[in-house]
C-alpha cells in the first residue's frame, strides 16, 4: 500500500470521515433511509483472511429505515491517468463482496442480495474519463443476440478534482476540507485553508485520529508547492506555523519580485526595474492576502497598497497575518 492509499484508507476508515462523506457527497445516490449513525466498518471482518481485497479500499454497511443493509465499497484511487478498465475491476470487486457475504452467512433472511454501491475516489490531475459501465467494453453490437446474456457493472466516480471551487467553498464539511486541500493551491490561498482546517479541529477536538491524518496530509500540501517546513504534531498548534510560514512565502514572494525586477531592468534600466519589480511583486502579494481575509478592497485602498514604498509594505505585510480588520493593517502607529 502506497502512503497516499494508506493515510486514506485510516481516513476512510473512520465513520466522521465516511458519514460526511455520504451526507455531503453521496446523498443523491444512496436511500434517504440510510442510517449513518448505525454505519459499521466490516472490511477487516469480510477479507482479513482471503488477500482478494485491494488493501486500499474501505467497505462499510449501512442500515437503512426499513431493516435492509447497503454497502458502500469504496476504491481509492491514485493514478496519474484513467484506468479504461476499471468497470471490468468493478465488477469482480463486487462479485468478490458478494460472495463473501453469502459464505460469512450475512444475508438478512428471506431476502436477497443486499444491495453494493461501488464509488471510485479518483485523486487524479487529468480528469477521469474511463466509461462508467461495463456495457462500453464489450465488443458486442449493440442488436447483437449476446448482449442481454454478458454481465452488467456499473460503478458511481467522485473525480475530487472536477468539483468546482465555487461547488466545496458552499460545503461545510471536513469531507469538502479535504477535497480542497489535495488539489494545487497557490500559497497564499493554502495559507487560509490550512487556517479552516485548523479552525474545524478546533471546533471538533474529539477527533484526534483524524485529526493526526490530517497532520499528514497538510504536510503534503505544503510540500506541494515547493516550502518544506516541520509541520506540528498536533493541529491547535497550526497558527504559529502558519504564522512563520507566511514569513518564508513573503520572502518567495520578494525573490519572485526582484526576479520581474531583473526582466525590466534589462529593458528599462536595471537598477530602475530591480527596485520597481521588487515593490510590485510585494504589492500585488500583498493585495491578495488582503483580499483573501476581509474580501475585495475598495478602490482607494488598493490605490494606496500599489503606490506604497518599500518600508510600507514591510510594515503591512507583517500585519496582515494577525491584524483583526483591514483598518488595523493600514492604521498609523
Amino acid at each position: 500500500m502506497t502512503g497516499a492509499d494508506s493515510l486514506y484508507h485510516r481516513l476512510f476508515s473512520h465513520p466522521l470521515m465516511v458519514g460526511q462523506l455520504v451526507q455531503d457527497f453521496l446523498s443523491d445516490v444512496l436511500p434517504a433511509s440510510v442510517d449513518v449513525g448505525a454505519m459499521e466498518n466490516i472490511t477487516a471482518k469480510l477479507f482479513a483472511d482471503s488477500g482478494e481485497r485491494r488493501e486500499g479500499d474501505v467497505i462499510w454497511r449501512l442500515p437503512t429505515g426499513d431493516g435492509d443493509d447497503v454497502y458502500l465499497y469504496l476504491m481509492i484511487e491514485f493514478q496519474t491517468r484513467t484506468d479504461p478498465w476499471m468497470p471490468l475491476r468493478t465488477l469482480v470487486y463486487q462479485g468478490l463482496l458478494w460472495q463473501r457475504i453469502v459464505s460469512e452467512r450475512m444475508l438478512t433472511p428471506g431476502r436477497g442480495l443486499p444491495p453494493l454501491l461501488l464509488t471510485v475516489l479518483y485523486n487524479g490531475e487529468p480528469r477521469w474519463s474511463a466509461p462508467l459501465d461495463l456495457s462500453a467494453l464489450l465488443a458486442l453490437p449493440p442488436d447483437s443476440a449476446l448482449r442481454p446474456w454478458q454481465p452488467r457493472a456499473r460503478y458511481h466516480l467522485l473525480d475530487m478534482g472536477a468539483f468546482s471551487d465555487a461547488d466545496l467553498l458552499r460545503r461545510q464539511s471536513l469531507a469538502a476540507l479535504l477535497f480542497r486541500l489535495e488539489r494545487r493551491q497557490e500559497p497564499e490561498t493554502l495559507t487560509a485553508l490550512i487556517g479552516e482546517v485548523v479552525a474545524w479541529f478546533r471546533a471538533h477536538p474529539d477527533y484526534g485520529e483524524v485529526r493526526r491524518v490530517f497532520n499528514e496530509l497538510v504536510t503534503q500540501a505544503i510540500k506541494g508547492v515547493g516550502v518544506s517546513v516541520p509541520i506540528p504534531g498536533d493541529m491547535v498548534e497550526m497558527k504559529t506555523m502558519l504564522e512563520s510560514l507566511g514569513e518564508i512565502w513573503r520572502e518567495q514572494w520578494k525573490a519572485e519580485g526582484l526576479a520581474a525586477g531583473l526582466a525590466k531592468g534589462r529593458a528599462e534600466g536595471l537598477e530602475e526595474g530591480r527596485v520597481e519589480g521588487l515593490e510590485e511583486g510585494r504589492a500585488r502579494a500583498l493585495l491578495r492576502l488582503l483580499e483573501r481575509r476581509f474580501g475585495p478592497l475598495p478602490e482607494d485602498q488598493r490605490a494606496r497598497v500599489l503606490t506604497a514604498g518599500s518600508d510600507t509594505l514591510d510594515l503591512w505585510l507583517d500585519r496582515v497575518l494577525d491584524a483583526p480588520t483591514l483598518d488595523a493593517v493600514f492604521e498609523r502607529r
